[in-house]
């Protein structure tokens, strides 16, 4: 056993009894690593992606979602890919329509059906955007009411549009329902040009624009599958790849935990539970090392805000600084979702880590001191 590979351990077994009385120890051990490795690896440092869009302003993965964060200056458009009944390529999140469509409404009988199975044509029968308006009136556009599920197609088009030229953060959805969609998806990106021979040919960025897409970081691959991560190193060498962190079923393994009585909520729950042990968050590490990805994506606790999330979600503490310190350790940089307060970024960039998920691209580019424009002109200027 290496000696620091002792000294992880040890710092992993104090941060786990003693959670932040460590933080200043270990945050310094991996800030420098963190700052330094994100310059030898195609993608940028302080990663901007923007999961599902600028998802807080707009609904989740639709085309103002899309146009706004391009248009704001995100580096990376995320989305998560799923195959149609006639295997088109789509954005969507969720395994069914439910939450966030009326397919209730539309094809009641298939109201809790999976994506695959619904046609593309079906799907674009879909309202995708009323259910936003009536969650944040707040936030509420006449024009969102209606909005379509869209095609990888369509978020390659938003990518190629506009001054800037973000890159495409893509995650193979419940890889195990759709076998061979890592081909599907090496196919399209091949015959887009986002692959292969002349990829990223279209004319540079100008001026101060986001040039995330001409270069060689334009696409990052991302999953929480062991298995799609083999399938995606197979089919697509070349790209950069990511394995997303999840903690307990499917994922590292947790210490024993039980609920805190019947009125904990499932937010205080998942946020108090932590991993079994350093060698067990290593494991991760080492697959993901093992198949050539290029860092990690894990989760993060976080504090309350009004996010379009935030009741639906809630995740574990998979981003602290002995975990950051022992990913860069292995070369492995750490991109956390889903991080949107001033206060976390400011937490998790004292962590070290090397790029966000975030609902919220806009707040992330002012934090970093980067250009913002304004939504509301932007949304209008592109007819929402």
């Amino acid at each position: 056993m290496s000696i620091r590979w002792k000294s992880a351990l040890a710092l992993g077994a104090l941060g786990l009894s003693l959670g932040a009385s460590v933080a200043p120890l270990a945050m310094a051990q991996s800030a420098t690593p963190g700052a330094t490795l994100c310059t030898k690896i195609p993608v940028p440092c302080n990663a901007v992606i923007a999961h599902r869009g600028a998802s807080y302003q707009a609904p989740e993965s639709t085309r103002p979602a899309y146009l706004l964060a391009r248009d704001l200056g995100a580096d990376y458009l995320e989305l998560d890919l799923q195959r149609t009944r006639d295997g088109k390529l789509v954005a969507f999140h969720d395994n069914t329509l439910g939450r966030n469509t009326n397919v209730a409404e539309v094809f009641p009988e298939r109201a809790d059906a999976p994506i695959s199975a619904f046609t593309l044509a079906e799907l674009k029968q879909l309202d995708a955007g009323s259910w936003f308006n009536a969650h944040y009136p707040e936030r509420a556009r006449d024009a969102y009411a209606g909005l379509e599920i869209l095609t990888l197609d369509e978020v390659i088009d938003i990518a190629e549009g506009g001054a800037n030229h973000p890159g495409l953060y893509i995650e193979t959805k419940v890889p195990e329902q759709f076998p061979g969609i890592e081909r599907d998806l090496r196919d399209k990106l091949t015959a887009r040009g986002w692959l292969g021979e002349g990829a990223g040919a279209w004319a540079p960025a100008s001026g101060e624009a986001v040039k995330v897409a001409d270069g060689k970081g334009r696409v990052v691959l991302q999953t929480f599958s062991k298995a799609s991560l083999a399938a995606l190193e197979e089919t697509m060498p070349q790209v950069p790849r990511v394995l997303l962190l999840w903690l307990g079923e499917g994922g590292i393994d947790a210490a024993p935990s039980e609920p805190q009585g019947e009125h904990e909520s499932d937010a205080d729950y998942y946020a108090r539970q932590q991993v079994a042990s350093p060698a067990a968050y290593q494991a991760w590490l080492d697959v993901a090392k093992a198949h050539g990805a290029i860092g990690v994506g894990p989760s993060t606790v976080q504090h309350d805000h009004d996010g379009p999330f935030s009741s639906q979600f809630s995740y574990m503490e998979l981003a602290a600084p002995w975990m950051v310190s022992l990913a860069h350790d292995d070369g492995l940089l750490v991109h956390v979702y889903t991080v949107d307060e001033p206060a976390d970024f400011a937490r998790y960039r004292d962590n070290g880590v090397d790029g966000f998920f975030t609902n919220r691209p806009a707040a992330l580019l002012e934090f970093l001191g980067r250009p913002v424009g304004d939504q509301g002109a932007i949304l209008t200027r592109e007819g929402f």
